[in-house]
């Protein structure tokens, strides 16, 4: 009998971490199945009828769950801090470390598949059951999980009703009182090939919970903290020594001053934040204090050649964590690291405030111009035709509001410069015009709008003014150096130029200075397009495909793959690049792509013609 050392995991009270103690496991299993034994918390999801749906359709259910994994599902388990241990075709398995973040997870995927299912008739959606338990887990070498813990989360997601979320006791006692959610007690169930009855709770989606009287409390003295009022705390220093004490506290006050950029933004001042550096404070009680909506906090810690960051966005109101990330550098200049983490969590932080502020505004009974704003932004970021023209729409009731709202005026334009940029229509000149005047007027508003400098940039690039264009990017990196686009839109500039070959080292900027913009497809579309006007088709194939995987809402990405497929002679999947881009474009063609070159530069005109014949081999219609 071969024996081997296995290692429990148990939690200590005082600290909180884990200890380990050795324990023989005796059998015939080799060494390289030593595994841990562990509470965790697991959920299972499943879609609902997926037989009948693929059987109806497959193609098509498989492009949309491809897209749902990318767009969806895998950002909100990474957001949640889960980790995928195995996906099963048309489910998944996944395992946390908190019941609190597997039921926000649940949650934020069965909301959005409700989104995504607005509009389809009840045969073509997709909606999931989902299964969540707190248990006794057994992790293999190779990671898989295994046991009791989580076959009770399989047998829970068997049970769930389409789109609710099925909870054991013990993982609804952890939850209990933190969601604003419609809980139903199920009482106790049968669970296949689990011997002892277990009592269930539904959680229904998108109902929320009943209403609870209010404790008598004395009448405000104050109104409530304003949108976007951001208090950035000291980072703490992890056991390092003076110097990371002082580029700790630098880090802290160049965030405080790139977050000081966002318009509208009422950030706390330095002086006063860092009257809370080293104190263990509530962050409900620092909300009160400084009355603000939002808090940011961090903590630096150095090792023998990296330094970890992590940051924290947190609700100053009820004191919940609505973001955290994490992430390592190779240790260098300190200076230059400080300028390069800083633009990081700014880039970081800054979409996380305006979608909390988007769903904040969602809720208002009362909208003003700022809430029709971020409604707009919300709308906007979902992509997709009629998305972007409900999110115009709201960007025009925010301007009647308020004349003077520039956001609102250049989201207006952000809508009219995508539907310009797109081929998709023969209105595509006076679009762009339009967005220009409206960049212009927010200009006239306020100057020093980097948003309208950047926007009016990519307009004058994609109307035969790249080197003016360049000019308006530069002016906006003058004013906020943290906008990777800039630099990415240069890039594309160097294409319209003739110059294809300088546009990787622009994107390679924009990602060293945002490497998770929810842009970041888009610059990867661009050094495709790079490669495809040098003739490097292979290259743009695999850049585009990878575009795609990131973000399936921008057509250009299908028909411009189509061209690069098609011209290295896999005509089969060019033809099918073509079919998905009509779905989100129909309105494309050759002869509205011809009409719309951004330049007349002879260099860029050749290629593109030779694009154009790659388009029309792989099914573009000609009109």
């Amino acid at each position: 009998m071969a024996s081997a050392t296995q290692r429990v995991k148990c939690v200590s009270p005082d600290s909180g971490m884990f200890r380990t103690r050795p324990y023989i496991l005796t059998g015939t299993r080799s060494l390289a199945m030593i595994v841990t034994r562990k509470l965790a918390a697991i959920l299972v999801a499943d879609i609902v009828g997926f037989s009948r749906l693929a059987g109806a359709d497959e193609d098509r259910i498989l492009a949309r769950l491809r897209a749902l994994r990318s767009d969806l599902i895998d950002p909100v388990i990474s957001v949640h801090h889960g980790r995928v241990v195995k996906r099963t075709g048309d489910g998944v398995l996944v395992e946390f470390r908190s019941v609190v973040d597997a039921v926000r997870c649940a949650i934020e995927m069965q909301n959005g598949l409700v989104e995504r299912n607005a509009g389809l008739s009840p045969d073509r959606r997709i909606e999931f059951r989902v299964g969540v338990h707190l248990g006794d887990v057994v992790e293999e070498a190779d990671g898989d999980l295994m046991g009791d813990g989580v076959n009770i989360a399989a047998r829970l997601e068997g049970i769930a009703k389409p789109g609710a979320i099925a909870l054991s006791e013990d993982a609804y006692r952890q939850v209990k009182g933190r969601l604003d959610i419609s809980v139903s007690d199920l009482g106790h169930k049968e669970l296949k090939n689990i011997a002892d009855p277990m009592r269930v709770y539904s959680l229904d989606v998108g109902v929320p919970a009943e209403a609870k009287p209010a404790p008598l409390e004395a009448p405000a003295e104050r109104p409530g903290p304003a949108r976007l009022s951001i208090v950035v705390l000291p980072f703490a220093n992890m056991g390092g020594g003076v110097d990371l004490e002082t580029f700790a506290d630098g880090v802290t006050e160049s965030l405080t001053t790139d977050l000081s950029r966002i318009t509208g933004a009422l950030v706390v001042a330095r002086n006063t934040a860092f009257t809370y550096k080293g104190k263990t404070v509530d962050a409900k009680q620092i909300g009160r204090e400084l009355n603000v909506r939002y808090i940011v906090e961090g903590s630096i810690q150095s090792g023998a050649s990296r330094m970890r960051v992590n940051v924290q966005l947190i609700d100053g109101v009820t004191g919940n964590h609505l973001w955290a990330d994490r992430f390592d550098k190779p240790l260098a200049d300190l200076f230059d690291m400080q300028d390069e983490i800083v633009s990081h969590l700014t880039n970081q932080v800054r979409p996380e405030l305006i979608a909390v502020e988007a769903q904040r505004a969602e809720r208002e009974t009362n909208p003003d111009s700022m809430d029709y704003y971020f409604r707009g932004v919300a709308a906007f970021n979902k992509g997709r035709r009629d998305n972007l023209t409900r999110a115009r729409g709201l960007f025009e009731k925010a301007v009647e509001l308020d004349p003077s709202n520039i956001d609102a005026l250049v989201g207006a334009a952000r809508v009219d410069v995508l539907f310009g940029a797109i081929y998709a229509s023969d209105d595509r000149r006076e679009r762009l015009s339009v967005a220009e005047a409206l960049l212009l007027k927010g200009l006239a508003i306020q100057p020093r709008n980097y948003w309208a400098h950047l926007w009016l940039g990519y307009v004058q690039i994609l109307t035969n003014r790249a080197s003016r264009g360049i000019g308006e990017l530069e002016r906006a990196l003058a004013l906020n150096r943290n906008l990777g686009a800039a630099h990415a839109w240069i890039g594309f500039a160097k294409i319209t130029l003739g110059r294809a070959e300088e546009t990787e080292a622009h994107v390679a900027e924009a990602f060293r200075i945002s490497p998770s913009d929810g842009a970041a497809f888009l610059w990867t579309h661009i050094e495709a397009l790079a490669k495809l006007h040098l003739s490097r088709d292979e290259e743009a194939a695999d850049l585009f495909r990878r575009s795609i995987d990131t973000s399936r809402n921008y057509p250009l990405n299908h028909f411009y793959n189509a061209a690069a497929l098609s011209l290295i002679g896999r005509q089969g999947e060019a033809e099918t690049e073509i079919k998905f881009g009509l779905e989100m474009a129909p309105g494309f063609s050759i002869r509205r792509f011809q009409g719309g070159a951004e330049s007349d530069n002879p260099v860029f005109l050749a290629q593109r013609e030779r694009i154009t014949e790659g388009m029309r081999r792989a099914g573009t219609p000609e009109t």
